[in-house]
């Protein structure tokens, strides 16, 4: 059902735009969201993408050893971009003083390729059967949320100005509806969709252990760790929920 794919698509854009609106509106409290947002894209790989991967391959007779090879080198791909491409400097205790834009906007570039596929993943949903286009759609609606809440979170992570963090925004909040729109005109082989949720995932693990959490830590005051731990631990908890309650 083409048309309900799209409709439910445009609640994603309005999911993705308030997470966005929040970060903007606390961003003095920027590592709290930080913690909060590593939580969310730990639990997104672990009750999420990796318990999808391994369906998807237990259905074409694989184990998933394709996946997590996909997931080792999605993690060692972004690594190495943002090590030796965008120069970003690996010492935590730098972190605070370091201001690299361009990493920030790849980052947020990688979430919005993963929005698009979010929506592309609800018409292909639909192609299977309602009732699977509709369980699709409100587990991408509700952690959409969290996505623009990510994606503005890195933009400002890595000290970008506001307007491009809402640009960023925005095409992560349209990403989703043009994903759903473009499943009009293909599917997609079951084969192919492992290996992207495989590689996705070791972007998404990496940004979020590597990147967020340790940025996250280095802004906080002191004191504050036990804080930002509890936050990441409720993140992961509120995917763990939404995952179950979408199942």
């Amino acid at each position: 059902m083409p048309m309900t794919a799209l409709a439910l698509s445009f609640l994603t854009f309005v999911s993705t735009a308030l997470g966005g609106l929040l970060a903007l509106k606390f961003r003095d409290r920027l590592h709290h969201l930080l913690g909060f947002t590593a939580g969310v894209m730990l639990g997104v790989v672990a009750f999420d993408l990796l318990p999808e991967v391994f369906e998807l391959s237990g259905t074409q007779g694989q184990n998933g050893l394709k996946a997590m090879v996909a997931l080792v080198a999605g993690f060692l791909l972004f690594h190495a971009l943002e090590k030796f491409v965008l120069v970003h400097t690996a010492h935590e205790e730098e972190y605070a003083h370091h201001a690299h834009p361009h990493v920030g906007v790849v980052s947020a570039l990688a979430l919005i390729s993963h929005s698009f596929l979010d929506g592309a993943g609800i018409g292909l949903a639909f192609q299977v059967s309602d009732a699977a286009g509709i369980t699709v759609a409100l587990a991408v609606i509700a952690h959409d949320f969290c996505d623009g809440l990510n994606t503005v979170g890195l933009m400002l992570l890595h000290r970008n100005k506001t307007s491009h963090s809402v640009l960023m925004l925005l095409l992560d909040a349209v990403a989703p509806v043009l994903g759903a729109a473009s499943t009009l005109a293909f599917t997609l082989p079951p084969d192919l969709l492992v290996l992207y949720l495989g590689g996705f995932a070791g972007v998404l693990l990496y940004i979020g252990v590597a990147d967020i959490l340790p940025q996250a830590h280095s802004q906080a005051g002191p004191g504050a760790s036990l804080r930002l731990i509890g936050l990441t631990a409720l993140g992961a908890a509120l995917m763990y929920a939404v995952v179950r309650a979408a199942a």
